[in-house]
């Protein structure tokens, strides 16, 4: 307030100054000059005496200053935003751990050539941050200097505050709290921490391994988020529903009436898939209620006969129409209708949604018609790398500097691969890749590389040369049959590429910092050096065969497969209960939205049934959800069985350690057969090969009880708890998950005669050398007797002589 005042009278006096010398121009006389700077004067004094009695008798409301901020990928926007939730809005408090938000493993250390870690978090669009505290533990290094080693706190580029580190804080753990000023927190948030460290007043290494400070994962970011009230406008969708800048798993309830019919679950399966395709890595889920709201953002189908009880004043409608309402009971929360004459305009609704939500706008709107011009073919996920043509690196970028890196010590870039998971790969001798690069050249030669890893396995380095500052490479990367470095004979661990992949760039700079001797020292100016990977370099995947060893529960959790080889599910048909509940509707609609997440793509054409007889007559893939149909109760491929408190499971004559290892038909026959009855929860996925179709498969996700759906539902959601699906059974329980390779091998996919003999032989070692044995022999006889018949016409005309 005091500062407030002294701007004011400032400017009073600056003003009167202005007018004094501006009439100044306008007198010649001395006495009529200085009658109007008396005059002047005066004013002055009342304006300045009228402003102090106002700040006496009224209390002054000060606006923040109109701050902007410029953040990579936004924006500039001022920061004391216009929008302002209500007094009596709801809020909630959130603590984001550096164990889940920073990078991983959730810590990091600051050191003195990579002074800088960061951790980012986004805002909601019905949400505004009121109260944010910076929460730090951190350990500093006991050679620092105290005072002259600081961190510095920034929040999108804007000082938050700064932290010397004191005498007494040096080698041992500290606590403090920092308070964030809430107005400089936009939708994409940067939370920055910048490490000045000192050992010595001069002569310093800047990679002096003494200069380090590590940020423990206990610290945290602590939030204040309150809600604010948003318009019902479609021209926002899919917000609030699913909001991009929300990196929690999604939770999207979904309301039916009463028990939902086929037509009703099958278009909540599209709407699902839809937004898992939308959710992607955070994951997804689906809880089902009959005639119940819940107390968050749902979804709600409708048709005019059959309606939840909240809804029976709604107007009848006319078609497939798609709106958004408040919650009857809180108006910060959103629902949207999905409404129809009958179930057909329900499918046709969420068809809309999937393919052309790009045209909503205002509360309500009609899906007059979808119309599907082209079909999807095999293999053409948006999510997976396309195989019929090499693939340009900027396809596959995420966002807009992820080829790019800068620093004393440049930080890797990394490239994420996913392909389909039945790409024969293992006769191949390598996947093409045109890899170009740019770079800051080095002073002088001395050793400066750029390393190539994937899947955390190295491939192959490249020197960072001082006369140049690009390279072009051609480089093959190598599948299965390994390396052999010949100067030392070191077997190199063979690359084996899966459904996700992940690629790793690393440009290594050795940079002389600092030298010297004893009472002298030299020192260099630090340069920050640049690289980046060109957008134009490619990785070829193309000319490859589809085959894969069936099943592969591994396939299936992590890429939808076989499912997602069309990526809207066209030759899939799933099987579900009769009298559905409403755990069993949640776990059909986490595995499309799963699939959905995987492929990227909205399942808009499978088939639901809940008559297996169906199953029969259609050349599909089939998926299985709540109980396995008593056609297939008996059949020996069956190895596992879920119902209520009776369970049963086949165990393998021996099972690998490793999911990777190849096994065979002798390991994976069924030894035992064991039945247990319990009252705990569990559950199960399955796969085996279809009874009905050699190429088809049929996966099946199975459930004793409420509680096992959700165990379920976790073990499809956790990325950890997806890396132990593997095989052909998975059991899932309270402790986790547990799988096994039991019953018959199949093959799916197609392969050329020859190569398919090569594969049957490379399992059996001795086999294989058994007959490149005998194949050597009969063509040295072939050869023998060839020789012999040529000799003999050679030298018949002799004979005849």
């Amino acid at each position: 307030m005091q500062q407030n005042r002294k701007q004011r009278h400032r400017l009073c006096v600056e003003t009167v100054g202005s007018l004094a010398w501006r009439a100044g121009d306008n007198f010649d006389d001395d006495e009529t000059m200085t009658k109007k700077i008396n005059w002047f004067t005066a004013l002055a004094l009342g304006i300045s005496t009228l402003s102090q009695a106002e700040t006496v008798t009224a209390p002054i409301s000060i606006e923040p200053p109109q701050v902007t901020t410029a953040v990579e990928g936004s924006v500039t926007i001022p920061m004391n935003a216009p929008v302002t939730p209500a007094s009596n809005a709801p809020v909630r408090d959130v603590q984001l751990h550096f164990a889940d938000v920073a990078p991983p493993p959730g810590t990091f250390t600051l050191r003195g050539t990579r002074p800088e870690g960061q951790i980012e978090f986004g805002v909601r669009s019905d949400e505004v941050v009121s109260q944010a505290t910076l929460d730090l533990e951190f350990t500093p290094s006991p050679a620092l200097i105290p005072l002259y080693s600081q961190v510095k706190v920034y929040l999108n580029d804007e000082l938050m505050g700064v932290v010397a580190i004191a005498k007494d804080q040096l080698g041992k753990s500290n606590h403090i709290q920092m308070p964030i000023d809430p107005r400089y927190i936009i939708d994409f948030n940067r939370v920055r921490l910048v490490f000045i460290g000192h050992y010595q007043n001069i002569c310093e290494n800047p990679a002096n391994s003494t200069l380090w400070l590590d940020v423990g994962k206990s610290s945290s970011l602590n939030l204040r988020f309150q809600k604010l009230p948003l318009e019902n406008e479609l021209s926002h969708f899919p917000v609030p529903f699913f909001d991009s800048r929300d990196n929690r798993p999604l939770t999207l309830p979904m309301v039916f009436a009463g028990e939902p019919d086929l037509a009703q679950q099958r278009a909540a399966g599209i709407l699902a898939s839809w937004f898992g395709a939308k959710a992607q890595w955070r994951g997804q889920s689906f809880p089902t209620l009959f005639n119940k709201l819940p107390d968050q953002h749902a979804i709600v189908f409708a048709t005019n006969q059959q309606r939840p009880d909240f809804l029976k004043d709604l107007p009848a409608v006319n078609g497939p129409t798609v709106e958004m309402i408040n919650h009857p009971d809180n108006p910060y929360v959103k629902l949207l209708l999905v409404l129809g004459r009958d179930d057909n305009d329900l499918i046709t609704a969420v068809q809309g949604i999937a393919q052309g939500s790009i045209l909503f706008r205002g509360q309500s709107l009609t899906v007059d018609k979808v119309e599907q011009l082209l079909p999807r073919q095999p293999y053409d996920a948006p999510n997976w790398v396309r195989t019929d043509r090499p693939v340009k690196f900027s396809e596959l970028q995420q966002f807009a500097t992820q080829l790019q890196t800068a620093g004393l010590e440049p930080g890797p870039i990394n490239l994420s691969i996913s392909l389909p998971p039945d790409l024969f790969l293992l006769q191949s001798s390598g996947i093409d890749m045109q890899l170009k690069y740019r770079y800051t050249a080095p002073r002088v030669q001395n050793g400066s590389s750029l390393n190539i890893s994937l899947n955390n396995q190295f491939v192959q380095s490249y020197p960072l040369l001082p006369e140049k500052d690009q390279g072009a490479q051609l480089l093959r990367l190598p599948l299965l049959q390994g390396l052999t470095d010949n100067a030392k004979e070191i077997s190199i661990p063979a690359l084996k590429l899966g459904a996700t992949n992940q690629m790793r760039f690393d440009f290594d700079y050795l940079t002389l910092l600092a030298s010297g001797e004893e009472g002298r020292c030299e020192t260099y100016s630090l340069v920050s050096n640049r690289a980046v990977i060109d957008g134009n370099s490619t990785i070829d995947f193309s000319g490859y065969h589809h085959f894969i060893t069936m099943p592969d529960l591994r396939a299936f959790a992590n890429a939808g497969f076989p499912f997602s080889r069309l990526a809207d599910l066209s030759q899939t048909l799933v099987l579900v209960n009769k009298q559905p509940q409403p755990a069993q509707v949640s776990a059909l609609l986490n595995a499309l939205g799963n699939i959905g997440a995987q492929t990227g793509y909205p399942a808009l054409a499978f088939t639901l049934t809940d008559d297996w007889s169906q199953a029969k007559d259609k050349d599909a893939d089939i998926l299985l959800i709540g109980t396995i149909p008593p056609e297939l109760r008996d059949d020996s491929k069956i190895n596992q069985l879920v119902d209520a408190t009776l369970s049963w499971v086949k165990s393998p004559v021996r099972q690998l350690p490793l999911p990777e290892m190849e096994i065979q038909q002798d390991d994976a026959t069924p030894e035992s057969k064991t039945t247990i009855s319990s009252s705990g929860a569990m559950s199960a996925i399955i796969g085996v090969q279809s009874p009905f179709h050699d190429q088809r498969s049929i996966v099946a996700l199975l459930a004793d009880s409420p509680r096992g759906y959700e165990l379920l539902n976790s073990a499809l959601l956790d990325s950890g708890k997806r890396e132990a699906v593997f095989g052909s059974v998975a059991v899932i329980r309270e402790s986790g998950v547990n799988s096994l390779r039991v019953g018959d091998i199949y093959y799916v996919g197609h392969l050329p005669w020859w190569q398919r003999i090569w594969y049957a032989l490379s399992t059996h070692p001795i086999l294989l050398a058994v007959m490149a044995a005998i194949v050597v022999i009969i063509v040295a006889l072939l050869l023998r007797r060839g020789l012999r018949a040529f000799s003999r016409r050679r030298l018949a005309p002799e004979d005849r002589d």
